[in-house]
Formats: C-alpha cells, sequence, structure tokens
C-alpha cells in the first residue's frame, strides 16, 4: 500500500507561485506515474500534470503548460509541482495520485488507487 501526503499548498495573489510537494511512502519501486490533479468548487476533478516515476516522461493539462511543471526525486519518493504565474482559475484543492499500472489511461483518475488527502490552493485577483 502506498501512502501519499501532499504539502505546500496556501494562498497566492495572481501572477505568483507556490510549489507542491508530495511525498511516497513504501513500495515506491512498483510506482509506474504519479500525478496531479485538482478540484474546483462545483466543478470535476480535473488532471493537471503527470510524470512517469521512472522514465520521468511529462505531460500537461493545456491550460498549465508553460506555467506548471511537474518533477521528482527519485531518491527522497518526492513529487513536486512548481506553479508559477498563478491565475484565479487555479483556484482548487490539488491531490497527488500514484498507480502502479501501465496499462490504463495515465490521464483518468479512474486509473490512479492511491491518492493523498489534497491540499487547498487560493489564487486571488
Amino acid at each position: 500500500q502506498v501512502q501519499l501526503v501532499e504539502s505546500g499548498g496556501g494562498l497566492a495573489q495572481a501572477g505568483g507561485s507556490l510549489r507542491l510537494s508530495c511525498t511516497a511512502s513504501e513500495r515506491t519501486s512498483s510506482l509506474k506515474h504519479v500525478a496531479w490533479f485538482r478540484q474546483a468548487p462545483g466543478k470535476e476533478r480535473q488532471f493537471v500534470a503527470v510524470i512517469g516515476w521512472n522514465v520521468g516522461v511529462t505531460a500537461y493539462l493545456d491550460s498549465v503548460k508553460g506555467r506548471f511543471t511537474i518533477s521528482r526525486d527519485y531518491a527522497k519518493n518526492k513529487v513536486y509541482l512548481q506553479m508559477n504565474s498563478l491565475e484565479p482559475e487555479d483556484t482548487a484543492i490539488y491531490y497527488c495520485a500514484a498507480t502502479s499500472s501501465d496499462n490504463a489511461s495515465k490521464y483518468s483518475q479512474q486509473s490512479y488507487p492511491y491518492w493523498g488527502q489534497g491540499t487547498q490552493i487560493t489564487v486571488s485577483s
């Protein structure tokens, strides 16, 4: 069982930056993908970014490309989401998710059995 713990959430002004961290504990050698999703009030949970745990290949939601960067520190079992040029539309609860499967869509929340508790990001205009 993989446990995920997010940190780094908070309040930022539009145009500002925040960095989220996700720490994975136990059995990380089995992981294939680690992703960030977000859920804004009244909206469905949405894919934001994903990174291959071993290979490091990344993919992003179109609206965050060029502003957000996902990265990992393999030795520390951490995945980061650096968020720059934040916009009020980025306000949401951000979740870290992980999967040991390489057989399902890495963009779909249904593919991820392991989830963190979520961390709130609020961007003011």
